[in-house]
């Protein structure tokens, strides 16, 4: 099973591959599983240290899928994949048996964004050896944005993520990263607040992964759809990166990562 590798004073990449039609920003543009495992070589020749690829829709609003549709869309893919890239994989799910499924597949790591809060989940990991990324969201894709209130949202975050990774570390899992789920659950204020504040989750003294790629806060601040928001996402890698971020989560592999190179080598000089 593959492990990312951590370096000191460089930000990670994840690449995100969506075998999906209907993903808030490339919906359809991947959903053969032939064209999803192109995309993902040129997703790891671009450069990414990590590929995350779902099978179901988790813009707001969004509609579940069943779990054989998901498996239909993700497991040929992963099982194409696995066997040729050095980079590890992760599977976007909240299913269990999508996610064991996955990991003998070749899947590396299982990406929950209810944040394994289905002991059933846990479970999966635990026995499956997988590493974990643990995400937080208020409610689900379809209510999400229904009006999310918090007193602190970094402290109430950190709080839920905090629990969720002692609960999957009692269980026996390893590798555990950590995701303030931007725009799950948040209005602008909070996606900003979460991202100023990385270092506070951050200081759990796990990895945190960030994903801002083409979120609607960027357009709301910018203008324009979610192709518009390129500059707006590199901006905001930049800003996770200097505030605590280990890997960032996006659409756009090449140009991000030459932004981390740079941000990176700001951000470390003179250490």
């Amino acid at each position: 099973m593959k492990k990312l590798e951590f370096t000191p004073g460089r930000t990670l990449v994840c690449g995100i591959l969506n075998a999906t039609p209907d993903s808030f920003s490339d919906g359809g543009r991947w959903a053969s599983p032939g064209d999803a495992a192109a995309r993902g070589m040129e997703i790891c020749e671009q450069g990414a240290d990590l590929l995350d690829i779902g099978g179901e829709s988790s813009r707001p609003g969004s509609a579940p899928v069943s779990a054989e549709e998901e498996g239909h869309r993700v497991l040929p893919v992963i099982k194409a994949l696995a066997p040729r890239l050095k980079i590890p994989i992760s599977v976007d799910t909240c299913k269990p048996e999508i996610a064991r499924l996955a990991v003998k597949a070749g899947a590396d790591i299982i990406n929950d964004i209810t944040g394994f809060t289905d002991p059933e989940m846990i479970e999966a990991a635990a026995s499956s050896g997988a590493g974990v990324i643990v995400m937080h969201m208020r409610g689900s894709p379809r209510t999400m944005q229904a009006d999310p209130v918090y007193a602190d949202v970094v402290e109430e975050v950190k709080s839920f993520l905090a629990e969720r990774a002692a609960a999957l570390e009692k269980a026996g899992v390893r590798n555990i990263i950590l995701d303030p789920g931007i725009g799950f659950g948040k209005t602008l204020r909070h996606n900003l607040a979460l991202i100023a504040g990385l270092s506070r989750i951050r200081a759990l003294g796990f990895p945190v992964m960030l994903g801002v790629s083409r979120k609607k806060f960027i357009g709301t601040l910018t203008g324009g759809g979610p192709e518009d928001r390129l500059g707006g996402t590199i901006a905001a890698c930049a800003a996770g990166a200097v505030n605590g971020a280990d890997i960032i989560r996006v659409h756009d592999v090449l140009e991000c990562r030459r932004a981390m190179l740079v941000a990176d080598a700001i951000r470390t000089a003179g250490k």
